[in-house]
């Protein structure tokens, strides 16, 4: 929310933006032990297939509210992959909580979809999956602070639509082609709507969550940039946006007019 960042661990933390662009700004990396080159852990280029999430969020299982994938493992795969479930830190409702789906399940989506993928970094790219999306959930909750609704909050249901580009993401991929030295031009590599519900209301708000993979550390490390607001589909929403447009204008000027240390002004 604006230009924020939040930590995982003293070696990790992700960035997310509200106003500023989403990607060319500060951010840090996935843990160490996920290191692997700064892309989205998904081929999207192979077979020139479009980019989308490999997992089906409209083939979702009423009892858990989550894809019916399959946990029998491919014919033509060769590693063993593990078909345990991690359970998220995300409300679902008042006495359960979102699981992620286990690794074969992972591949087997990719196997559904046509992508190949290395089986054996099939578990890293389940690690980042879920990282991502408990930042995504960590950044709702700032959101909804500003309206005391951030305790109990519930993710109601959630679509993922990697194949349209939000208007921001449309946006920044022009601000990117106009300014290429300073923004990139580069889409998201996925993209959810998330449907919250307030506790105390019942009210639900969408929330349009943008995934980008940003520039590697020095190191190699990857880097991914999440975009995380609330969709302009109510009065409210949009007066949110535009006061944390504007916080973060003010936060950047008053950043810039600071006096250095030691210094003085004349």
């Amino acid at each position: 929310m604006g230009q924020t960042s939040s930590r995982i661990d003293s070696n990790a933390q992700i960035q997310s933006s509200a106003s500023g662009c989403p990607v060319l700004h500060e951010v840090s990396t996935v843990p160490d032990n996920l290191s692997q080159p700064a892309k989205c852990p998904i081929d999207h280029a192979s077979a020139a297939k479009v980019a989308e999430c490999p997992i089906d969020h409209d083939a979702v299982n009423p009892l858990n509210q989550m894809p019916s994938l399959s946990q029998t493992p491919s014919n033509s795969q060769s590693v063993h992959l593990p078909t345990n479930r991690t359970e998220s830190s995300i409300p679902r409702d008042q006495g359960a909580r979102w699981e992620y789906p286990s690794p074969q399940q992972f591949y087997n989506a990719l196997v559904r979809k046509g992508w190949e993928t290395p089986e054996e970094h099939v578990v890293t790219m389940v690690e980042i999956h879920n990282f991502l999306n408990e930042e995504a959930w960590e950044e709702v909750k700032k959101w909804e602070r500003r309206h005391n609704c951030d305790k109990n909050l519930q993710l109601a249901r959630f679509k993922g639509r990697p194949g349209e580009l939000s208007p921001k993401a449309r946006f920044w991929m022009f601000a990117g082609w106009l300014l290429p030295s300073r923004f990139n031009s580069e889409p998201p590599f996925d993209r959810h709507d998330w449907i919250v519900r307030r506790p105390t209301t019942g009210e639900e708000v969408r929330y349009v969550i943008d995934y980008y993979s940003a520039p590697p550390e020095p190191d190699g490390s990857p880097v991914f940039s999440l975009d995380v607001r609330p969709a302009i589909d109510s009065f409210g929403s949009l007066t949110d946006r535009i006061a944390v447009a504007t916080e973060d204008v003010w936060a950047t000027l008053r950043d810039n007019n600071k006096t250095p240390p030691g210094s003085s002004k004349p």
